[in-house]
């Protein structure tokens, strides 16, 4: 593997674009997160009754909008810091892009018309919120795994895509189980700690199998995780990973006994996972904005430009952060039946 050459960060035009890729990182990892749970709540829908699946909206209900601003900022950012990497990433992410945003405007059709119309055609819009969470979950676990075999059009570039594709709405629904965890009560809560321990299993066996196929799919990937002396370096992440689990397995069998101690735990472990996952990930592809293609330098918008957005950034980057932990601050606690409405 031939090591890219890193410019000067001490200058603008070496230190503005990682600013501009941490950003992007934040967007992306908060998108996952913050919207991940209400996919995970959209996808653990139909395993519901008609009034759990009303309290499970309403859980919801306050924040899903504004999680989804996390990824019109990444995308922003891809756009104006990195045009060269945003034409070439969405040009090969063309059609699960596409078949992403008919799930999420299938949720937001659904998310409205099931509380006005009426009571004989709301299974029908329940079903189409569950359906564009799927969706939705499943594109992006195809667009993360295209991009981290940099876009390799063989078959078995494509096979890993689905593989990923197939694990995300796993993870997705652990976020939602452990979120209705601290939201819901009564048998809702006892339903969402059975979820979340099941969700639990595949989303181990999810993240253990992308684990040992990506290397093989990627051998720079390989290189970087398995030379000396990295292997050294890295190993807390997996080790990490693998004692949240064991931490959220154990939290979960005994809120099946006491369903009201520590109840968050789940939730901020589930968290915790996805940031390591999300480090691991951002560690195999730096610098590479575009696998083996291109790096965040090359990539970059002239730096007269990148200045301009800088100021840009610097304020708009922590207003979404502070109104985010507001509104979380204001809609904490249990949930009330439609709340939302």
């Amino acid at each position: 593997m031939i090591t890219p050459l890193i410019p000067d960060i001490s200058q603008a035009s070496g230190w503005l674009p990682l600013f501009f890729l941490v950003a992007m990182g934040i967007a992306v990892l908060s998108y996952v997160v913050l919207d991940g749970y209400d996919l995970g709540v959209g996808i653990l829908l139909h395993q519901a009754t008609d009034d759990e699946k009303d309290m499970m909206i309403s859980s919801i209900g306050p924040f899903w909008d504004a999680n989804e601003t996390w990824l019109v900022l990444g995308i922003g950012l891809l756009l104006v810091a990195f045009p060269l990497a945003h034409g070439i990433i969405l040009t090969e992410l063309y059609i699960p892009v596409a078949i992403m945003l008919a799930g999420l405007i299938l949720r937001g059709v659904s998310f409205d018309f099931r509380v006005k119309v009426q009571t004989h055609q709301k299974p029908l819009w329940n079903f189409l919120f569950y359906l564009g969470s799927l969706i939705a979950s499943i594109a992006q676990g195809v667009m993360i795994g295209r991009h981290i075999v940099g876009f390799d059009a063989g078959m078995l570039g494509w096979l890993f895509a689905l593989i990923v594709g197939a694990c995300v709405p796993a993870g997705y629904a652990l976020l939602g189980s452990t979120w209705l965890i601290m939201k819901a009560e009564g048998p809702l809560q006892i339903k969402a700690i059975r979820w979340a321990r099941i969700s639990l299993g595949f989303t181990a066996i999810g993240i253990g199998l992308i684990s040992i196929t990506t290397p093989f799919f990627s051998p720079d990937i390989m290189s970087k995780w398995f030379s000396m002396p990295n292997i050294i370096y890295l190993s807390p992440i997996p080790l990490a990973t693998i004692l949240l689990f064991i931490l959220i397995d154990r939290t979960l069998l005994k809120l099946t006994q006491n369903p009201h101690q520590k109840i968050w735990l789940p939730f901020v472990a589930s968290v915790a996972i996805y940031w390591l996952a999300f480090f691991g990930i951002a560690y195999s592809l730096f610098p590479y904005i575009i696998v083996n293609q291109m790096t965040i330098w090359q990539a970059a918008a002239a730096t007269e430009s990148l200045w301009l957005i800088f100021w840009g950034a610097v304020f708009v980057l922590p207003a979404i952060l502070i109104y985010t932990l507001y509104s979380y601050r204001v809609f904490w606690g249990k949930t009330v039946p439609m709340s939302y409405y």
